[in-house]
């Protein structure tokens, strides 16, 4: 009652019930069609939109049209709860559909509907193997239907980018859509921009575009200044320091600050009397760089090196940001760390960030699985509402409480070995990790224990497709970084349902409840069995940063009357404790963006 009073997104669910309705009722009409008059729809929605009609006008049998063409083209029927969804979007809000729904499908509806007005769509992903699969398998429904189909991708000319967005439907990603929009801004004749004004966008995993990397500046950098020996010098001088007596670090901000003797030791090192002289403003610039390089940032979890270069691994999706740098030469510092070619330094050109890019589109919408614990922040910067779609099929995975270990390493063990008890039973399992090194060091973990299985994170990610295709086989053990979270559609092999399902093991919570969700959904998916579990040790990266001493000191006090610290806790109160640690982050990160 309450919530039908108070909550807007529910208000626009019941709304859109009762329109998915009408669509529904349409179906038989539309199922004697023939494939010409069905195709010979868009001409004449697109006659009429002409004489005045506007897109609601057009809605009921615009969905109607493309929901029997999915049948014929992709023999795919979409279910009411799609419809809703759909609905939902193309009044401008997110639908929150739980993964598995077919939110890819979903997105057609809206996209044929907004491109009949011709000012074109754009599909955003989050990387361009989703992009490049989307465009393609969908591709084939809008160009039967009459309309064209662009995918944009990074490589292209901008000729050839031009032409994509000449489309009436373009799948890009974010990345490309941003950069492009700043390159358009940089040249001298308007017949050089490739971008048309922007109309409508659907975003696709619209939580981990508009709010994890809402912060992330896109930023296009001109002229370099050389200052490689300076870099190096700083490296030499940092290198030789101590933790608490050279240097502090704070845990929480992941900030490194010299201490007295530090400055002291710098000032030796580069002999000059006062380090913070004005003078002496661009070596302590660089001083402090490699500090936060040295002590930091971390190799194989914040970047890898690959041919002689640093390249920078996203936190959110673990892959690889190829040409992405730190700015403000933190980027040198690592490079001076590592050893390797110091590149130079860059000025910036263009900067813009995502969340000001696309609140210029003149319609936004979006879809995702978990949205709904970041509703106020749509509201407040998009103006869009989180609308909480059904399931088609009740979820009957099960969601055990978190196991919680004293020392990371008895953590590890028990998951290896839970891994092999379910292997033994032939049950497949997707074990998720945060970093890259975390995934190594659980496969030697494995491969000692006789265990064969796939490791997909950003190093591998060529194999990504094949890697994802076996995971619900039979006996199938996979290790992987956030990458196989958002968009992976992991089917279950022949016999896998009546072991349970796919059992999905995470091996440490992220900073954001919204991405734990997402690994979550990687099982149950249509109403099929599953099994999830996190393991947590008073060690994990969000414990040390957000757990306070009194959390350890209890924790020691109930594993230690059990005898050992091997002994795992399972409570549901320290699961609410992990969580309220996870939304003091989502609060801080909410304030800084």
């Amino acid at each position: 009652m309450f919530k039908g009073l108070f909550d807007a997104g529910y208000k626009e669910l019941k709304r859109v019930m009762k329109i998915a309705d009408k669509i529904d009722a349409l179906a038989p009409e539309y199922r004697q069609l023939s494939d010409a008059q069905l195709q010979a729809k868009t001409d004449e929605f697109r006659e009429r939109l002409r004489n005045g009609a506007t897109l609601d006008d057009l809605i009921i049998e615009a969905f109607a049209t493309v929901r029997e063409a999915s049948t014929r083209v992709l023999k795919m029927t979409l279910f009411k709860v799609q419809l809703m969804g759909a609905l939902a979007m193309h009044g401008g809000n997110i639908a929150e559909m739980k993964t598995g729904e077919g939110k890819t499908l979903t997105s057609t509806m809206v996209a044929y509907l907004n491109a009949l007005s011709g000012e074109g769509v754009h599909i955003v992903t989050v990387n361009e193997y989703l992009a490049h699969r989307d465009a393609t398998e969908m591709g084939e429904l809008f160009k039967w239907l009459g309309l064209t189909v662009g995918l944009n991708l990074r490589d292209m000319t901008s000729e050839e980018k031009k032409a994509q967005y000449l489309c009436d439907i373009t799948y890009s990603t974010n990345n490309e859509l941003g950069f492009d929009y700043l390159r358009d801004h940089m040249v001298i004749y308007k017949e050089q921009m490739v971008q048309r004004p922007l109309n409508f966008a659907i975003v696709d995993e619209v939580d981990s575009i508009l709010i994890d990397e809402a912060r992330t500046p896109l930023i296009i950098s001109g002229g370099a200044k050389n200052t490689a020996s300076l870099y190096k010098q700083a490296n030499l001088c940092v290198k030789n320091m101590t933790e608490n007596d050279d240097y502090e670090i704070d845990i929480k901000t992941r900030h490194v600050t010299l201490t007295e003797q530090g400055m002291a030791k710098a000032e030796k090192f580069f002999g000059i009397e006062n380090l913070y002289d004005v003078k002496y403003v661009s070596l302590l610039h660089h001083i402090n760089n490699a500090l936060r390089a040295n002590y930091i940032m971390t190799k194989d979890v914040d970047y890898v090196v690959q041919d002689n270069k640093v390249i920078i691994v996203d936190s959110f999706t673990g892959r690889l940001m190829h040409g992405r740098q730190y700015s403000e030469g933190l980027h040198q510092a690592i490079e001076a760390k590592e050893n390797v070619e110091i590149k130079k330094e860059t000025r910036t050109v263009a900067t813009i960030t995502f969340q000001n890019y696309f609140r210029m589109y003149r319609k936004l919408a979006g879809m995702t699985g978990t949205a709904k614990t970041e509703e106020e922040e749509f509201r407040n910067i998009y103006n869009m509402y989180v609308v909480e779609i059904p399931t088609n099929e009740p979820v009957i995975r099960i969601d055990d409480p978190d196991l919680m270990f004293m020392t990371s390493k008895a953590k590890f063990n028990a998951i290896a070995n839970d891994i092999a008890e379910r292997y033994k039973r032939g049950q497949p399992v997707l074990v998720g990790t945060i970093s890259i090194e975390t995934s190594e060091l659980l496969s030697s973990l494995l491969t000692r224990r006789g265990i064969p299985h796939n490791v997909l994170n950003a190093k591998q990610h060529e194999r990504e497709a094949e890697i994802v295709a076996h995971a619900g086989q039979m006996r199938a053990v996979t290790i992987a970084t956030n990458m196989a979270g958002r968009g992976t559609d992991i089917k279950l092999g022949p016999g896998v349902k009546e072991l349970g399902g796919l059992a999905v093991i995470g091996t440490e919570r992220h900073e954001a409840r919204r991405i734990d969700n997402q690994l979550r959904g990687r099982s149950g998916r249509q109403g099929d069995p599953g099994y999830t579990r996190f393991y947590l040790s008073a060690e994990d990266d969000l414990l040390r940063r957000f757990g306070s001493d009194r959390f350890k000191a209890m924790l020691g006090l109930i594993v230690n009357q059990k005898g050992g610290d091997e002994v795992p806790l399972e409570s549901k109160m320290f699961s609410k404790f992990v969580e309220s640690a996870q939304k003091r982050i989502e609060g801080n990160n909410f304030d800084s963006r």
